[in-house]
């Protein structure tokens, strides 16, 4: 796995609701406090890859049963930016 790929997976995993609520503004997604608290408690210790179609695709699916398909959709618009190439 490249460094980069690395970085951004380990971020993910460990994210804290208030990073995830301060992405979610910079990025204009709409997340609640609740939510992102749900989300974050759900990617802790996970260790999932956003680079893994697979893998990735389960993470939407589980932020939609948290946040809603909407938010589910922004949250992948962004992973898809994220790991752009």
């Amino acid at each position: 796995m490249r460094i980069f790929e690395s970085i951004i997976n380990h971020k993910i995993n460990n994210i804290s609701a208030e990073e995830l609520l301060k992405y979610a503004e910079q990025f204009h997604i709409s997340v609640t406090p609740q939510q992102a608290k749900k989300i974050a408690t759900y990617l802790k210790g996970k260790n999932i890859n956003i680079f893994n179609d697979r893998e990735r695709t389960q993470l939407i699916k589980e932020i939609a049963k948290t946040a809603g398909p909407e938010t589910a959709r922004e949250v992948n618009k962004l992973f898809l930016e994220l790991i752009k190439k």
